[in-house]
């Protein structure tokens, strides 16, 4: 029995267009298109793809609900593929969203992209194919993916062997020597030149090449964004002090000041007494109002977006960034202002 899939591509791979068209809504084609076409060829019959959604990825990345929407037009495949996204960090969020929605609803699913597209940490229990880094890496990033998909409709189990990632388990073990011995080990290996001795890796936070300067800031839109957890009095909407999972978003249209008693923050990592006192210790309106004035930035931005970085985990974060440059780049915005604790 064949088993009937449906393929989700961005915008670029669908054919649709590039930056100009992420902004797209989700729509449906029938049968395989881009490289879906040679993913089809790679599975033979055992797998057709029925169908292909796509969606651009500023609209994917920027509104979670997005996910649900594209599952909705998978229909009843038997499997929805997502992918591969390489290290492209909207197109991994959707496509590791998609995958979760349709996997929470009860249908199967499998994500494709590299290991470290912040994507990763959203895919809930979809497995994740690991794709090589970039789309020169097309052809056997297409292959892992097929073969994968082949196990998948074979009833096999997928594992690491299939180039799938592994969800690391904390576990206890005994060790064969005691600690003190393994201490005065890694001191003597560390005298001796070896930097790299540890039993304890230390996150690679990687690097984010800085966006170039704005040309003109007298005709660009402004945007404030902070991870200072400053919402409004009462964290009505329940922003996490520790740990965010989410990030939001107030309205700062007709505003020219934040008011103590209107704002506070709610991040659990500093005295926040100053903070609440005067709220743009958090988030600059009223020097941005100024600027605006005087002709030295076109324009603010109608809405500041917010988080608590207290804590948060990396990957979270990284997906957070995607979103919030999604979002920005839909509103026009051309700089962002982001003041960190």
């Amino acid at each position: 029995m064949t088993l009937r899939a449906v393929h989700y591509l961005n915008q670029f791979f669908a054919g649709i267009g590039g930056e100009e068209a992420a902004g797209s809504a989700p729509a449906r084609r029938e049968g395989a298109v881009g490289p879906g076409r040679r993913l089809q060829a790679m599975l033979g019959d055992a797998v057709s793809i029925v169908a292909t959604v796509h969606c651009g990825d500023d609209r994917a990345a920027s509104d979670p609900a997005t996910a649900r929407e594209i599952a909705a037009l998978a229909g009843h495949a038997d499997l929805v593929i997502a992918g591969p996204a390489f290290t492209s960090g909207r197109y991994g969020i959707a496509c590791a969203r998609v995958a979760a929605a349709v996997v929470a609803a009860g249908g199967r699913a499998v994500a494709c992209m590299h290991g470290e597209n912040p994507g990763v940490a959203e895919a809930g229990a979809a497995p994740v194919v690991l794709s090589l880094e970039t789309a020169r890496g097309m052809e056997e990033s297409l292959r892992r993916l097929a073969h994968a998909v082949g196990r998948i409709a074979a009833g096999e189990a997928l594992s690491t062997e299939d180039h799938v990632l592994s969800r690391a388990v904390r576990g206890n073990r005994l060790a064969d020597r005691c600690a003190a011995e393994r201490a005065v080990d890694l001191l003597l290996a560390r005298l001796h030149g070896d930097r790299a001795a540890t039993e304890i890796s230390m996150s690679d936070f990687g690097r984010v090449t800085p966006a170039a300067p704005v040309a003109d800031p007298a005709h660009a839109v402004v945007a404030l964004l902070t991870e200072g957890a400053l919402v409004p009095h009462g964290n009505p909407d329940r922003l996490e002090s520790a740990r965010a999972r989410r990030w939001l978003r107030y309205s700062l249209a007709g505003r020219d000041g934040l008011g103590a008693g209107e704002f506070e923050s709610v991040h659990g990592g500093f005295s926040t007494v100053l903070a609440n006192a005067d709220p743009h210790r958090i988030l600059p309106l009223d020097a941005a109002r100024e600027l605006e004035a005087e002709g030295r930035i076109g324009r603010l931005h109608d809405d500041y977006l917010v988080t608590a970085g207290n804590g948060t985990h990396v990957a979270t974060a990284a997906g957070f960034g995607v979103e919030w440059a999604a979002e920005l780049r839909r509103a026009g915005v051309q700089a962002a202002i982001l003041t960190a604790t």
